[in-house]
């Protein structure tokens, strides 16, 4: 099925257990940038701070990144991620879209560290980087997306 969302703003997330990256970006200028992240592993405390953010940015459309092995195969956090994209795409009632993340942790770690940030430095950053790179993927190759 093509893929097909709104011109606007979207938000994108790197879901963890222990923290959610957030990014934002563009459908019009097709650039992200990471926006924040959530440090906390209560629901209710997240679903909160993305409430927030949705008020704030308004966004068209969710991206969330899909966790694989390097094979293409389901990783142990593919079936919590496709949870929280469907509990976005079910409080918020917005499209929401998951994208492949493999190898997007160690980009934002090589920007991190182009940007002079290095080893712990990076931890608070990191995940807002990686949900930065899964927004600029769904950017640079749209039919890659797939429904929540």
């Amino acid at each position: 099925m093509t893929v097909s969302i709104p011109s606007g703003t979207l938000l994108a997330f790197d879901f963890g257990t222990k923290r959610i990256g957030i990014a934002v970006g563009n459908t019009i200028s097709a650039t992200a940038r990471p926006l924040t992240t959530i440090n906390d592993e209560k629901n209710d405390v997240r679903f909160a701070a993305i409430a927030a953010l949705l008020k704030e940015w308004e966004p068209a459309a969710l991206v969330v990144g899909l966790p694989c092995n390097d094979d293409g195969t389901p990783h142990e956090m593919t079936a919590q991620c496709r949870r929280f994209a469907n509990r976005l795409k079910g409080r918020f009632d917005l499209p929401t879209l998951l994208v492949d993340e493999r190898y997007t942790s160690a980009a934002a770690s090589s920007l991190l560290d182009e940007e002079g940030i290095h080893g712990r430095k990076q931890k608070s950053l990191i995940d807002q980087y990686a949900a930065q790179q899964i927004l600029q993927a769904y950017f640079d190759e749209p039919s890659a997306g797939i429904y929540a």
